[in-house]
């Protein structure tokens, strides 16, 4: 396993940040690794889906789970991708803290080739985060 951790501190209030993440169907428009994002189903705040990675286009399972003004979990049950991404949101002065956590592997064969993923889900996650970021500051 991989990890990668990442934040940014935005200057905005934690509700409208959180409207904003936890707003998981528009994933590709800030996290440019995800391309498609296609819902299975959605049972309380639980939601499992399918998404298309910009890895070889390739397509992962995920069970997601939002903790309401907190964090969210994604899980990775099937694909290319093992393990989890983590956002988290901390609230200091009207101003918020995005904290972003990756524990991943490549499955199978690939897990060689984990490192080398490494740099490019760090320097894509600090792009989406920038990207909020810019999103809500204007």
């Amino acid at each position: 396993m991989v990890e990668i951790t990442t934040s940014i501190e935005i200057d905005a209030p934690a509700d409208k940040v959180w409207d904003l993440i936890s707003d998981i169907d528009s994933e590709p428009k800030f996290w440019k690794g995800t391309k498609e994002v296609h819902n299975i189903s959605k049972e309380g705040n639980v939601v499992n889906r399918e998404i298309v990675i910009a890895f070889r286009d390739q397509r992962c399972i995920q069970e997601v789970t939002l903790y309401p003004k907190e964090k969210i979990i994604a899980q990775f049950t099937k694909g290319i991708i093992d393990g989890s991404k983590t956002v988290s949101l901390k609230s200091q002065d009207n101003k918020s803290l995005i904290d972003v956590v990756w524990n991943i592997r490549l499955a199978g064969l690939m897990g060689m080739f984990t490192g080398m993923l490494k740099k490019h889900i760090k320097d894509g996650t600090d792009l989406a985060l920038q990207s909020i970021k810019k999103e809500l500051e204007g």
